[in-house]
């Protein structure tokens, strides 16, 4: 039945930010049970999602590694039956699921871009503490709402809140020690080699 589920999610179109704002609040015991703490250094990695075609940006996730790894998805179309959501904040962000996440959007059509930066505790707890006091997000507004949090994080004020993931991505790389790849995938428009080994083990 998981493997249905995710072969369904895996075969549909890249909605960017798609959908009006949907209220989401998995159950406590999920998120106990799912909750994933990674061992790497405090870190925020944006991830873009540019088309080949045209260059534009088409959503804007924020990974936040801290107490906790989690994953802002603002009104993305990203589910996973082992990464319970609360309000587009995404639990269980396992190397298994960010995997699987990244698989999801890279695609012929469409290129991911990862732009890690090492923080400091402080920096973490403050941005983890926002993305989870954000609430939902209503469509078209995946960069505003993770721009709105990286400029009220210290060493972040050089971020401008805006709409636009290009922008949000180019303004995110001019910080100093931010780590840049590009995630290429030749999938057309399907993603389905991770997205089936991710429901095993």
């Amino acid at each position: 039945m998981i493997r249905g589920l995710l072969l369904i999610l895996a075969a549909g179109v890249l909605t960017a930010c798609g959908g009006p704002a949907e209220p989401v609040w998995a159950p406590d015991a999920d998120i106990r049970k799912y909750s994933y703490r990674h061992g790497g250094p405090a870190e925020i990695t944006l991830y873009t999602i540019v088309s080949k075609r045209s260059g534009s940006g088409a959503h804007s996730g924020l990974l936040i590694n801290g107490s906790e790894r989690i994953l802002f998805d603002p009104a993305g179309s990203f589910k996973l039956p082992f990464a319970p959501e609360r309000n587009d904040v995404i639990h269980g962000m396992s190397d298994r699921a960010l995997a699987v996440y990244i698989d999801y959007h890279a695609r012929e059509t469409y290129d991911v871009i990862e732009q890690r930066l090492v923080v400091s505790p402080a920096q973490a707890a403050a941005a983890l503490r926002l993305a989870r006091s954000y609430g939902p997000v209503p469509k078209a507004q995946c960069s505003l709402s993770i721009t709105r949090i990286l400029s009220q994080i210290p060493g972040f004020e050089t971020i401008n809140v805006g709409y636009f993931p290009v922008a949000a991505k180019d303004q995110f790389g001019d910080i100093p020690g931010v780590r840049t790849r590009v995630i290429t995938d030749d999938d057309a428009d399907k993603n389905h080699n991770v997205l089936i080994d991710a429901t095993r083990g």
